[in-house]
């Protein structure tokens, strides 16, 4: 079993596992309480320690069902690091889905995460998708109120555009500390956008979410997912992984901003697959093969 090693995301205020556990599908495992502390314990004795959720995920709330498993054993709070996140509003009474960072809303989603959780505080803050009318200034005051009031120690940001993680950045006295994006080898459209490249310059290390494409890999129901299938398991082979999904972490891993990813099984055995992938060393030709076969062609 590889070893899951702490990455620094703020010098030495907060570090996350090299993985983090994605429970944004944890509604749908049928799973007690105590099995839920089970399986956190596991992964975390794993060494993977941090976890992933947002107050919109599940039905019901995968956010109550974690605090409910964690009163379980509350003193295994301070073992792991908790990201949350906010700003997705679901439709409702005749209402569309919409995003609002509005800070009425902003406050209310972050009371209502820590009610569920059961926890005082949450390590981490996301903004889970970009409010095209968001007020930076009111934002800005609103991540003061919270850190002043100790509800919530650091910040970032989910699926933001370059231009809008600058923006917000240029509020806030303090840095953000990531912003999780979707990267596989299905959906590329990260690597023309700069994301990547203004995350590495300003030393920030992306999550990266959806890394399997939602399964998508596995169901082939594309000339592209068939292709794309082929030359996994071709590189698989030479490098001596067990599966394609080790592959595909590595394809992330491989990137230079060196992306964490979120997990989204409740598998423990591929959650030790994902471990192990952290040791496969690919090449450059291999990542750019893998970059290929999913485009259909070669770069030129």
């Amino acid at each position: 079993m590889s070893h899951v090693q702490k990455i620094h995301m703020l010098r030495d205020e907060l570090s996350f596992s090299q993985l983090v556990q994605g429970y944004w599908r944890m509604a749908e495992w049928n799973l007690s309480h105590q099995e839920i502390l089970s399986f956190l314990k596991t992964h975390v004795d794993l060494g993977i320690t941090t976890v992933d959720h947002a107050h919109i995920y599940g039905n019901p709330s995968c956010e109550e069902l974690f605090g409910n498993a964690l009163k379980l054993d509350p003193s295994f709070r301070k073992q792991i690091e908790i990201i949350s996140k906010c700003g997705i509003i679901p439709a409702s009474a005749g209402k569309i889905p919409h995003y609002d960072f509005c800070k009425d809303q902003i406050l209310a989603s972050v009371n209502l995460s820590l009610s569920r959780l059961g926890t005082d505080y949450l390590d981490v803050l996301l903004l889970h998708r970009p409010d095209f009318l968001m007020m930076a200034d009111e934002l800005a005051e609103v991540f003061v109120r919270l850190k002043t009031e100790g509800k919530v120690r650091h910040f970032g940001v989910s699926n933001f555009s370059v231009p809008q993680f600058s923006l917000l950045q240029s509020r806030l006295d303090f840095p953000l500390v990531t912003n999780q994006i979707e990267i596989n080898p299905i959906h590329f459209e990260v690597l023309n956008s700069g994301v990547l490249e203004d995350l590495q310059q300003r030393k920030i290390h992306p999550m990266a979410w959806s890394c399997l494409g939602g399964g998508e890999i596995f169901q082939a129901k594309s000339e592209k997912i068939e292709r794309l299938v082929h030359e996994l398991h071709v590189i698989a082979d030479e490098l001596g992984a067990e599966s394609i999904d080790q592959v595909i972490y590595a394809w992330v891993l491989k990137l230079p901003s060196k992306p964490i990813p979120v997990l989204g099984t409740r598998e423990i055995h591929r959650i030790k697959k994902a471990i192990d992938s952290l040791q496969l060393s690919m090449s450059h030709e291999q990542w750019y093969r893998i970059l290929a076969a999913s485009r259909g062609h070669q770069v030129a």
